[in-house]
C-alpha cells in the first residue's frame, strides 16, 4: 500500500482532540494519534493537543490546535459517499449535531467543518443518458436539505 502523498491539515481552535473523538464516534473505521501537546509556552493550555494525525475511512488528516485566527468555510468540504438512505440519515444527523444543516446535502459540524452527505444514487441518476432525467433530478435535489433517495428516483421517473 502506498503512502498518502497529500494529507489535509485541519486547523482547530484548541478543540482538535474533541473533534477527533467526535469523528471517531461517527465513522466506523477511525483512529487517531496525538503527536504532541502544548507545554508551558503560554500559546495554549498546557497539556492540550498541539498536533495529531487521524484517519477516517482510510483518509488521513493532520490536526493542529492553532487558535482562533482561522476558521473553516464552505470553500473546503468533505464529501461522504453513502450507499443507502439509512447511511445518509445517520451521517446527516450525527455530523450536524451542534452544527447547522444546509441545502443540497451540505452541513456544518459543531467545529465549523463543512460536509456533503451524498447518496451514490444521486451521481447515478445525474449521469442518466435518458433525455431530461438529470435536469429533473437536479431540480429535485435543489429543493432538499438532506438528500432523499426515494424523492430523487421519483423525480427521475416523472
Amino acid at each position: 500500500m502506498s503512502k498518502q502523498k497529500i494529507t489535509p491539515l485541519l486547523w482547530f481552535n484548541n478543540n482538535a482532540e474533541e473533534a477527533m473523538n467526535f469523528y471517531s464516534g461517527i465513522f466506523k473505521n477511525a483512529k487517531f494519534d496525538i503527536l504532541s501537546r502544548w507545554g508551558d509556552n503560554g500559546m495554549a493550555p498546557k497539556g492540550t493537543v498541539m498536533s495529531a494525525s487521524f484517519e477516517l475511512e482510510g483518509q488521513k488528516f493532520m490536526a493542529l490546535n492553532g487558535g482562533p485566527m482561522f476558521a473553516f468555510t464552505e470553500a473546503i468540504s468533505f464529501f461522504v459517499d453513502c450507499e443507502t438512505q439509512e447511511e445518509v440519515d445517520m451521517f446527516w444527523e450525527k455530523l450536524s449535531e451542534g452544527g447547522a444543516k444546509s441545502k443540497c446535502g451540505w452541513l456544518k459540524d459543531k467545529f465549523g467543518l463543512w460536509w456533503q452527505i451524498i447518496p451514490t444514487a444521486l451521481g447515478q441518476l445525474m449521469s442518466s443518458k435518458e433525455p431530461g432525467v438529470s435536469q429533473k433530478v437536479m431540480q429535485a435535489m435543489m429543493q432538499m436539505d438532506k438528500i432523499i433517495i426515494a424523492d430523487l428516483k421519483k423525480a427521475a421517473e416523472s
